[in-house]
């Protein structure tokens, strides 16, 4: 749990000190936030966006369609695809001398849905909605 931050030491009354305190006890393990650190920053270059928006319409396929689906050529992919499995992000099944990959597990395909549907609400939403 990350540690509490003394209240009495900001320059500034707290409103709510009770809220502050609570949120401070839920707050996830620095651990933890690291981890999600590292996934979103994945998950902040096109390339490997564009890898695994691929997967998440196709299902599981080479690495040679998967690059030709996003666009990419395979060594790009190839790396590109090294670095989220590692990362277990997505996974990976031999079939002979072929690779083919897919998202990881439900989650992994949840996150990149929800993530696709804010982008979406917020391109087609008006003005007011977006501040």
């Amino acid at each position: 749990m990350p540690e509490p931050v003394a209240i009495d030491s900001c320059e500034l009354k707290l409103v709510d000190p009770e809220r502050v305190r609570a949120v401070q006890a839920s707050l996830p393990e620095a651990d933890v936030v690291d981890a999600l650190a590292e996934v979103f920053g994945l998950l902040s270059d096109p390339n490997r966006l564009r890898l695994l928006a691929s997967l998440l319409e196709g299902g599981e396929l080479c690495v040679c369609d998967l690059a030709a689906a996003a666009g990419m050529a395979e060594s790009t992919t190839s790396h590109a695809l090294r670095l989220l499995r590692a990362h277990r992000v997505v996974k990976a099944r031999r079939a002979g001398r072929m690779m083919h990959y897919s998202l990881r597990d439900g989650h992994v395909r949840m996150l990149l849905d929800v993530a696709l549907e804010h982008v979406r609400h917020a391109d087609t939403a008006g003005p007011e909605a977006q501040r």
